[in-house]
């Protein structure tokens, strides 16, 4: 599902929900840059990591 992922889209870390809201900076590859309102920017290995979607 992280293939579906695009620049923009607001997702959730699954084991780190206190991150809160984050929205996607760019997807290289497995490797998608996401940044989270309480933790900033954080690289997620895409291939581990299944991020899920927020509703809106």
């Amino acid at each position: 599902m992280n293939e579906l992922l695009t620049v923009g889209v607001l997702v959730r870390h699954p084991k780190f929900p206190d991150w809160g809201v984050g929205q996607v900076q760019s997807v290289i590859g497995d490797r998608i840059t996401v940044n989270f309102e309480n933790v900033g920017k954080q690289v997620i290995d895409g291939a581990v990591v299944m991020l899920s979607f927020e509703a809106f």
